[in-house]
């Protein structure tokens, strides 16, 4: 992992393919870590927020659609360090609504800017495989 210079006015950023998280003593693959999943979400919404113009209609969408898509991550981490199953299903839940919520922010962000359609669709596929992911993990933690 390369460190960004700290004399550099820039910061290097790390790219995503040298970016490994370690989980105890083993290293996790950044494909099957969810916790790496969510924070990359996180990041393509942002650059995608970018790129949506600004006008009255767009600015507060722009603004839910940043909260939400980058809450999944920091839920997640949350989640993953619960102090208890009761912790754990509750961040879990609130994963799952911020992903649902992304979707629908996502919508909006088209029906406002419909150019951006196709840029939308793959974040909008992705944030309801996250809500279907964290679903699916709520539910096994009824048992």
């Amino acid at each position: 992992m390369r460190v960004p210079n700290a004399e550099s006015p820039k910061s290097e950023s790390i790219p995503n393919d040298e970016f490994r998280m370690t989980k105890g003593s083993r290293e996790v693959s950044a494909g099957y870590d969810l916790c790496e999943r969510t924070g990359r979400f996180g990041e393509e919404i942002i650059r995608f927020a970018k790129r949506v113009p600004i006008n009255p209609v767009t600015h507060n969408l722009i603004s839910q659609l940043v909260n939400a898509g980058t809450s999944i991550g920091a839920n997640y981490c949350e989640a993953d360090d619960a102090e208890s199953r009761k912790d754990f299903r509750h961040k879990i839940g609130i994963c799952r609504k911020e992903s649902k919520e992304t979707k629908h922010w996502l919508r909006m962000i088209v029906a406002a800017e419909p150019t951006l359609s196709q840029d939308a669709r793959s974040l909008w596929q992705e944030a309801k495989e996250l809500n279907l992911i964290f679903g699916k993990i709520r539910r096994s933690t009824d048992k």
